[in-house]
């Protein structure tokens, strides 16, 4: 039986946003796992946290430049806090102050030599982009991670990174941990086959220790929150046909930032929207980058009620609120350019399937497979269990509409990987019957505030 309560809007804890007046199903929980019931129609304005791609950003380029950065809702995730625990162990001073850090940035040449290795936990990004910076610089490193990162192919970043003249190694020439010698970097020209904003950033953060002009050029656009930092902090950055130009040494100068809230973490409370009847929502202060709205964009061709307002611009960023309502939606097909700028948004998509009345295809995402899990295999396993009509392909999945029945409940396994819990919590929202999410704990590596939220949806019942 389903226990319905009126919240009046109230904070609910430190890094963490604000719901109003909601109406909406009782769930359980215990600290290994969470259980889930449907839920009621609500409504009310939510806060999301900081984005996290955007903070690990803002932190490595404050710890760069010249001078105090104090930034304002930086992500509690704890991929953020890895890239904030690298810094400190090369010198870098850190102070967390409420919902924000003070960095005190040395400039380009004030990193120390760590005194022992940089661990870098679940979080590919801050490997990826502190394997650039460190790069450059004139002491030896090495960088490591968790089991799950040490699996995941880093030869896409060595090898841009080696033509530049970085000296590193790696197991099996592809794996962490990567042993980064001291070296002197040049500029180079290069092309991404494969499009990752996350190689991009390594290479425009090596190129800022680099003699003359680094130019990266990629497939297809990807996430520019490096490019817009590091302009807003001095370097001399530019697009250039299809590719990104920045000049070496250039001199950073610190400044006041306020990170966005995160559009991938809004994203499963769109979804809720689109999955629980009667909804009515609105996500303030969001972070509007056009290279991250494509949510919005398949959300709304898709027949969803979306749109956004009171826009502005802050360090280069795009920020609104997003309104949305609940509306029957028809699904699509996701494949190409827009499967690359719909990567961390794929498993929630794919939970919402089966609440459209075509279902949803998705392709060219080969990508998913090298992620935390295998998320391809890890979402057709789940979706399979709560009833769902799945079939698998080497680069997708064909997830199968409404017409093919309603979810049931079911014992969820997300493998570890924090983005399939959320995604089959809200999928959970509109399923028949209790849904239990195993290890509900590992949304902590990218949203901790993802449950205390969704408590606002769906009031805590007891405890098991």
């Amino acid at each position: 039986m389903l226990v319905f309560a009126l919240m009046h809007a109230h904070s609910i804890g430190h890094r963490s946003g604000a719901w109003g007046c909601f109406k909406a199903a009782c769930y359980y929980f215990s600290v290994a796992k969470k259980r889930i019931h449907p839920a009621q129609a609500f409504s009310g304005v939510l806060m999301v946290p900081g984005d996290k791609s955007i903070s690990h950003r803002y932190a490595i380029v404050a710890s760069l430049a010249e001078g105090r950065s104090e930034i304002a809702n930086f992500s509690a995730a704890a991929d953020c806090r890895s890239t904030l625990d690298c810094l400190r162990g090369l010198g870098v001073q850190i102070e967390e102050k409420g919902n924000g850090v003070i960095i005190d940035g040395k400039g380009l040449t004030g990193w120390k030599a760590p005194r022992k290795t940089l661990d870098a936990g679940n979080s590919g990004t801050t490997m990826r982009l502190l394997a650039g910076a460190l790069a450059g610089q004139e002491f030896a490193s090495s960088l490591t991670g968790d089991r799950s990162l040490r699996s995941r192919p880093m030869r896409r970043v060595i090898e841009p990174l080696r033509q530049m003249g970085a000296r590193i190694s790696a197991r099996e020439d592809e794996f962490a941990p990567l042993e980064i010698g001291c070296g002197k970097l040049r500029g180079i020209e290069f092309t991404q086959k494969i499009a990752s904003a996350q190689v991009k950033s390594a290479l425009l953060l090596a190129g800022l220790f680099a003699e003359g002009e680094t130019i990266v050029r990629e497939p297809v656009r990807t996430r520019d929150h490096t490019e817009l930092i590091l302009r807003e902090m001095g370097a001399v950055i530019e697009p250039r046909d299809g590719a990104i130009s920045i000049q070496g040494r250039p001199k950073l100068l610190a400044r006041p930032l306020i990170v966005p809230g995160d559009l991938s973490a809004a994203a499963f409370f769109l979804c809720a929207a689109l999955i629980v009847p009667d909804t009515e929502m609105t996500i303030q202060g969001v972070g509007l980058n056009p290279t991250r709205t494509a949510i919005l964009d398949f959300l709304a061709s898709m027949g969803a009620l979306v749109s956004v307002v009171a826009l502005g611009i802050r360090e280069g960023e795009l920020v609104g609120d997003i309104q949305i309502k609940h509306s029957p939606v028809k699904g699509g097909k996701i494949s190409g350019a827009m499967t690359a700028r719909l990567i961390d948004e794929l498993p929630v998509l794919a939970a919402l399937a089966p609440y459209t009345e075509e279902g949803i295809e998705i392709r060219d995402a080969q990508e998913l497979r090298i992620k935390e899990s295998d998320r391809i295999a890890t979402v057709a396993e789940n979706l399979r269990r709560m009833g769902a009509h799945v079939e698998e392909f080497p680069d997708g999945l064909r997830v199968a509409g409404r017409s093919a029945g309603r979810l049931r409940g079911a014992t969820i396994d997300p493998r570890d990987d924090h983005r399939i819990a959320m995604a089959f919590s809200i999928a959970a929202l509109g399923a028949e019957g209790e849904t239990v999410i195993r290890d509900a704990d590992c949304v902590k590596i990218s949203f901790p505030e993802f449950f205390e939220l969704l408590e606002g949806l769906a009031k805590l019942g007891k405890e098991d």
